[in-house]
């Protein structure tokens, strides 16, 4: 039988989601806690993966097993599964799908935000990305508008990121003033490419510091290279925040 997870993650202390030969992912952490109480083994899939040192909110997941059908108290299960797994990474809930439910495949869109900082602050630089120049909010969510529709995002990916093609269906993009000097950039598309976020976010501060003009990210894009576009912002600003189905 095939079940969904539903977790949040700190990525702080991982090379990403996916499993990799000797790195700590959350994926690799996940599966072993799995086999540790169903004493089978179990292979998690998840809804796509998160580089180095980026985080998630209501992450999904699959997994098939054959015992988790005997699990007769599912609050005690996941506190169980919650005491095994490192701090850093939570379960929310379990819940059975049918058997062929993919929760990769069957997302419809997937929403990031990214946060930003212009001023020092000690207790922001943990999840955000400190930017020392002033930034004009309304340039930026003017330039933000060229990167919604469907087109080709091959100057925002990240070099031989192995993708079919770059074509990608931005919903929204848009930044907002959280508080005095604090930023958060939304982005909601059908998929997103490697490195695409972290790109776009520093494309756009490119022209909130007056560097460029907000049409320049509509030339950007159309010279399909990633030479073209500014230069990429750290991860550990960077969080999934939703996944819908």
């Amino acid at each position: 039988m095939r079940y969904f997870i539903s977790l949040s993650y700190s990525g702080l202390n991982y090379s990403g989601w996916q499993i990799q030969e000797n790195a700590d992912t959350v994926q690799g952490r996940i599966e072993a806690s799995l086999r540790t109480l169903l004493k089978e083994e179990i292979s998690v899939t998840g809804a796509g993966r998160t580089d180095s040192g980026v985080s998630a909110r209501n992450y999904v997941a699959h997994f098939d097993s054959d015992r988790f059908q005997e699990i007769t108290d599912l609050g005690h299960f996941i506190y169980k599964l919650n005491a095994i797994l490192p701090k850093d990474i939570v379960i929310h809930d379990i819940k059975k799908v049918s058997d062929n439910a993919h929760a990769r495949f069957d997302a419809v869109s997937r929403e990031y935000k990214y946060y930003v900082h212009t001023e020092k602050d000690p207790f922001s630089d943990t999840y955000s990305y400190r930017y020392p120049y002033r930034i004009d909010i309304e340039s930026m969510n003017a330039a933000a508008k060229y990167l919604l529709g469907k087109q080709d995002f091959s100057s925002l990916e990240k070099l031989h990121g192995g993708n079919d093609n770059s074509i990608c269906e931005v919903y929204e993009a848009y930044w907002k003033e959280t508080c005095p000097y604090h930023y958060v950039f939304t982005v909601r598309a059908n998929r997103f490419l490697r490195n695409m976020v972290r790109a776009m976010v520093g494309s756009l501060l490119e022209v909130g510091n007056g560097k460029r003009k907000p049409e320049w990210i509509k030339e950007m894009l159309a010279l399909k290279n990633r030479s073209a576009a500014g230069n990429s912002v750290p991860g550990n600003a960077l969080f999934l925040n939703a996944i819908e189905y």
